[in-house]
């Protein structure tokens, strides 16, 4: 009757480490004064949101300007995720499809052929420069002579 059991047992040990491994590190990351008092924890939120609230913003208004945006928006996520579950969750989702692209960008295929598409592209570049070179020559838009 009992078959089987040993089995699962060994499988569900191996399963609750890993899940209190995750859920070990979710939560507020305040020191423990701070999480005592309930007024001092909720202005900590507050800053805290606000401080990450004002990254994010920079990193936004840095995707179309010069600028590293996405890393700046994802830091802004991590000043979040010191306090806020759900900006944990989203940044481990993050961390978790970063790493499967990772993977997959390294996978021989997916190398040989972007170093195809790479290598036709320049290719393609280059006919076209000569191409304008050839008609229209090498022309400064100053003048150096005068």
């Amino acid at each position: 009757m009992n078959t089987g059991s040993d089995e699962r047992s060994e499988v569900e040990s191996a399963v609750e480490p890993a899940a209190a491994q995750d859920e070990q590190g979710l939560g507020s990351k305040a020191p423990k004064f701070i999480k005592s008092r309930r007024a001092l924890h909720l202005s900590w939120q507050v800053g805290v949101f606000i401080v990450g609230l004002a990254v994010v913003v920079a990193g936004i208004i840095m995707l179309p300007l010069p600028g590293p945006g996405w890393v700046v928006i994802f830091c802004g996520m991590a000043i979040w995720a010191t306090e806020f579950v759900w900006a944990q969750l989203v940044l481990r989702w993050t961390k978790r499809k970063v790493t499967e692209a990772a993977q997959r960008a390294l996978d021989p295929k997916v190398r040989r052929r972007n170093i195809i598409l790479t290598s036709i592209g320049l290719v393609i570049v280059g006919v076209l420069l000569g191409i304008y070179v050839w008609q229209f020559g090498i022309v400064m838009p100053w003048k150096i002579d005068q």
